[in-house]
């Protein structure tokens, strides 16, 4: 009787075992992309506690069901006597105010800058980001630079931080129009991140993982030059995924690693030197005239 027992008790344990293991991959299979993305609210913070002068920005956007909505930005143009506009693209934990300062040192290199907060984020309208909407969202923001602003492609440089990077190579690859491509502390692809940090090593994320991110994959589609920045303290994306980025990039190059900087202070750490690696980083582009006039 007790062995009738003790069996009954296993086959139990391994069906409910599976039970779990069913609901757990069919939980990261529905929701993963509220593991990646983080809307956060807003901070009262605007370009103008900074003494900036700006305008507010209102893209039209519409979702996979063709419901419309509205991404927020901020036009913030140089006092420089420059054309060069840098598409700043921020990561997925936070939003355009929190990025304030970082976007003041390209203003300060001679950038006009073009911030946008993605659906779901900040003051921008939609449900809950995924992916491809992200992807639309940033294509909007271009669109927006080259026929409202009348920007020329061969000005028009993209930004990108941590998961914005992976925004940003997408759209390098759709836009080769585009002057030049920052990425500064990002990765190589959503499953590396996953293998990297090892919460769902357990779990089939080869089948399960939809939101891929694969900015690696990508990266021999690149047609314009790439600067990548990396500090050498990141805890949250190891340099190691920046070096894969920059040795993969078939294109004119250029790397700053940054020694002791962590995820989030990579130009408070390297100071004139981030200045410096921009400076030369703009030797390496070259106008491409069938896009001068677009």
């Amino acid at each position: 009787m007790s062995i009738l027992f003790g069996l009954k008790m296993l086959i139990w344990a391994a069906n409910s075992g599976a039970v779990v293991y069913l609901g757990a991959c069919l939980a990261l299979n529905f929701w993963q992309n509220r593991l990646i993305f983080k809307p956060c609210q807003p901070l009262s913070l605007t370009p103008h506690e900074l003494g900036l002068a700006y305008e507010d920005v209102w893209l039209s956007v519409a979702d996979a069901n063709g419901k419309l909505g509205r991404v927020h930005g901020w036009w913030i143009s140089t006092n420089q006597p420059s054309e060069r506009v840098l598409l700043f693209l921020h990561g997925n934990g936070c939003t355009i105010n929190a990025n304030l300062t970082a976007a003041q040192r390209f203003l300060k290199l001679g950038f006009s800058v073009l911030m946008i907060d993605y659906r779901g984020y900040g003051r921008s309208q939609g449900a809950f980001p995924q992916e491809a909407e992200v992807y639309r969202d940033s294509q909007h923001a271009w669109d927006y630079l080259i026929n409202e602003r009348q920007i020329l492609p061969q000005n028009l440089y993209l930004y990108g931080h941590s998961l914005g990077g992976a925004i940003a190579i997408d759209l390098a690859v759709r836009r080769p129009q585009s002057a030049g491509l920052i990425v500064e502390n990002t990765f190589t692809s959503l499953k590396a991140m996953v293998d990297h940090q090892k919460r769902f090593r357990w779990l089939p994320t080869d089948f399960v993982l939809h939101q891929r991110f694969d900015s690696l994959a990508k990266l021999a589609l690149l047609q314009i030059p790439i600067l990548v920045i990396h500090g050498t303290l990141d805890r949250t994306i190891p340099r190691q995924m920046g070096q894969q980025l920059f040795e993969s990039a078939p294109v004119p190059k250029h790397f700053l690693q940054v020694a002791d900087a962590g995820h989030n202070n990579t130009g408070a750490v390297a100071g004139q030197r981030y200045d410096e690696a921009i400076a030369q980083f703009m030797t390496l582009v070259q106008p491409n005239p069938r896009y001068a006039s677009l």
